[in-house]
């Protein structure tokens, strides 16, 4: 193994994680805070992909701003999923699937009609950052841009999820029958969450079309089962019993071990078209990790407690011994 080249893959893995960390983050809103099954998430990374790589490359619009309208595009869909779910009183997960239908066709329409939008020669955001501190490497400019908006998105969620409206919408996921017997319209909160989470992931996808210098229609495909492997392995690095900041700051973390986990993959010589048995594999190691770690738990109390009472008797075996030697003794 060429340490060398390892260490350069990784360096990518680590600026890929810190921009689909931002994806990863919308993803948990839905998936652990509304509790919330959003299968939009393909459909709305590549919404935000296209909204950015159509202003930036056929408009020349500020990169930045684009990003702005990546976001607003991506809650818009998820807005579109709430009213279906919530008004239309059709299943969570049907719901996202209709959009996310929908939504494929829509992103051909914002693309012009085009499979792909290239960018190339365009003023991308990490074109921007690279002329603003000459010298700066292609990836760290990506982890200093992912770095610098994931620590804005996490403030900004730490803020909002401990507002009323925040607090409202993690009650809606933990119990949403006691928060409508408080007089909270758990409609509004819901599609405010799946607002919110799709406009991340779209955020994502707008950062990460112009990073990669291209925008695809089928961009997005897979990014809801690599969300869930990122909140997956970022629980298993933390816990679920974590205080909520440091729940987010680990959606960060298992977004870039994942990508760590699948570079070092291609790395050793798998090929690309394997990427989906890995991330099954990766996301089944991780649920099943809880579940073996209570097992070795579980068989660790029972070992401590068989070996208690073993020294238990043994104790009590060796104090009968004493007590008829003594009355042995008297006897004679």
């Amino acid at each position: 193994m060429n340490i060398a080249n390892f260490l350069v893959t990784m360096h990518g893995a680590v600026a890929q994680g810190v921009i689909w960390s931002i994806m990863t983050l919308g993803v948990y809103i839905t998936f652990r805070i509304l509790d919330f099954a959003d299968l939009t998430v393909d459909g709305s990374f590549a919404t935000g992909a296209a909204v950015s790589a159509m202003l930036v490359g056929n408009h020349n619009a500020d990169p930045f701003l684009s990003l702005l309208a990546a976001f607003g595009a991506g809650m818009v869909c998820g807005f579109a999923t709430g009213f279906l779910t919530t008004k239309m009183k059709i299943p969570g997960i049907l719901s996202g699937i209709l959009t996310m239908t929908a939504l494929y066709s829509i992103n051909i329409r914002i693309m012009g009609n085009q499979a792909m939008i290239p960018l190339n020669g365009t003023k991308t955001v990490d074109i921007v950052i690279r002329k603003a501190i000459p010298g700066i490497s292609a990836k760290n400019s990506q982890i200093l841009l992912g770095g610098v908006i994931v620590g804005i998105i996490i403030a900004f969620l730490y803020w909002f999820f401990g507002t009323e409206l925040g607090s409202s919408i993690r009650a809606t996921g933990n119990n949403p029958y006691m928060v409508r017997s408080l007089g909270v319209n758990t409609d509004t909160t819901t599609m405010i969450a799946l607002a919110i989470s799709n406009g991340l992931v779209a955020l994502s996808g707008g950062i990460f079309a112009q990073v990669q210098g291209s925008s695809t229609v089928d961009i997005g495909i897979g990014t809801i089962v690599i969300g869930l492997a990122s909140v997956i392995i970022g629980e298993v690095v933390l816990g679920k019993h974590a205080g909520f900041l440091p729940r987010l700051l680990c959606m960060v973390l298992g977004s870039i071990i994942y990508r760590a986990i699948i570079s070092l993959v291609l790395f050793l010589g798998l090929r690309s078209t394997d990427m989906k048995l890995i991330t099954a594999i990766i996301i089944a190691i991780a649920l099943f990790f809880p579940t073996m770690k209570k097992s070795m738990q579980q068989w660790g109390s029972r070992r401590q407690a068989a070996i208690a009472v073993a020294d238990s008797q043994a104790e009590n075996a060796f104090d009968g011994s004493d007590d008829s030697d003594k009355e042995s003794d008297g006897k004679e």
